[in-house]
């Protein structure tokens, strides 16, 4: 199966014969890469995303690539007759999940993003926060090789934000591609691979790192000091914004503290594992 995705001179009308929405758009989505997309407000990202998801089709082009994709719509529909905990878990048996791994993987999620006591809520009883919190777990709980995400931190709390923003890294670090809109130009600042803006129904790309807020130095970060062999390994090297070896099998990297947790399972569970000396917030000026 080709986990990579791509949109080849894809075009999308308002209707049948309406004016174009987007037009003459090429894009790649390899495995491990994350991708934001931006622009003013209806300029088409939803649309662009909505075709990646391949919940619309494109009025011209294709899309290729099949990788298992889950997706995160700007408006989640949840006037659903389930409850939290109901709805993850038929999602998962439709996934392939038997029913008993199907309903924990479901409260996992619920527990991660602090939503355990709506687990027996029906879905049209739930708050904004909490229908969003669920509408984030049915993506996630599939792992999947592709995960759009359209706005999908609005509504959450600061601690489901940081859920998120962990759960993307841990995606990506496994070898998902994630691609993502989102009002917050701080979102995810330092760890794009690619940044791309839809303006005139067309998609232009721009550099990722040291433009204005999207700036790796953005944003609260964490110094990691590890003992261990040399090339780190690439998914930490990859989620951190600067490493150094500082001394015979030393390294010191420095990540944004929202992905701390998923460099330190990388450097603890490679072959062989790596011996943690310390792990400290860093000097926001210095970045040490």
């Amino acid at each position: 199966m080709d986990r990579a995705l791509r949109l080849t001179n894809a075009g999308r009308r308002y209707g049948l014969r309406g004016p174009w929405v987007l037009r003459h758009v090429t894009l790649d989505l390899p495995p491990t890469t994350l991708t934001r997309v931006e622009g003013p407000n209806g300029t088409g990202k939803s649309t662009l995303l909505r075709l990646l998801a391949r919940v619309d089709a494109p009025t011209e082009g294709r899309v290729s690539g099949h990788p298992r994709t889950a997706y995160v719509p700007e408006r989640f529909p949840a006037a659903l007759p389930f409850t939290a905990l109901d709805y993850l878990t038929h999602l998962g048996t439709i996934h392939g999940l038997p029913r008993p791994s199907a309903e924990r993987a479901a409260g996992d999620w619920l527990d991660r993003f602090g939503a355990t006591a709506h687990a027996r809520t029906p879905m049209s009883q739930l708050s904004k926060g909490s229908s969003q919190k669920v509408a984030v777990a049915q993506a996630l709980l599939a792992e999947p090789e592709l995960l759009i995400l359209d706005e999908a931190w609005t509504g959450l709390d600061t601690d489901a934000r940081a859920e998120l923003e962990r759960a993307v890294a841990e995606r990506t670090a496994a070898g998902a591609a994630v691609v993502f809109v989102d009002h917050d130009p701080r979102r995810l600042s330092g760890t794009t691979d690619a940044v791309y803006t839809v303006r005139d129904g067309t998609l232009h790309r721009r550099t990722a790192e040291g433009d204005g807020p999207s700036a790796a130095t953005e944003g609260p970060h964490t110094t990691i000091e590890v003992r261990g062999p040399a090339p780190l390994p690439p998914e930490a090297a990859r989620l951190a914004t600067t490493t150094a070896e500082t001394a015979d099998r030393a390294h010191r990297l420095v990540v944004p503290a929202s992905h701390s947790d998923v460099v330190l399972r990388a450097l603890l569970t490679a072959r062989p594992p790596y011996h943690v000396v310390s792990v400290r917030p860093s000097d926001p000026e210095g970045r040490r």
